[in-house]
């Protein structure tokens, strides 16, 4: 079995930054890499894979999983759960992009009270 990398600490500090600004938003080891939790709902989780891609996973909306995996690489569906969604991240991530879909996700998962605290992107 290859080993896991660990994920770069640059992406760590930027994934931080961006989901520690969502209220209650708490980040914890997870079975591999790092997970970020807002109460026991799985907000997002970004590991390395045996095959030394990275990756993370979000929950979307479930009218828009079949169009994420429809775009193919660097987005793919998981096995878990109806709405969750995982991209490849690298060098050529767009972080714009990746930091709309971590709030959306962040507010699929919040009780409304919290979810309604953040500012989402577009509004």
């Amino acid at each position: 079995m290859a080993d896991r990398p660990d994920v770069p600490r640059e992406w760590v500090e930027r994934l931080r930054d961006i989901l520690g600004r969502f209220p209650s938003c708490d980040e914890e080891s997870a079975w591999v890499g790092i997970r970020w939790r807002v109460g026991s709902s799985t907000v997002a989780h970004v590991f390395g894979g045996e095959d030394q891609l990275f990756r993370i996973l979000f929950r979307s909306e479930p009218s828009e999983v079949l169009a994420f995996e429809n775009l193919g690489p660097p987005y793919f569906k998981t096995e878990w759960g109806t709405n969750t969604v995982g991209l490849i991240i690298d060098d050529e991530t767009d972080w714009d992009e990746l930091t709309e879909m971590l709030t959306d996700s962040y507010c699929l998962q919040a009780p409304a009270r919290l979810a309604e605290q953040v500012e989402r992107p577009g509004d």
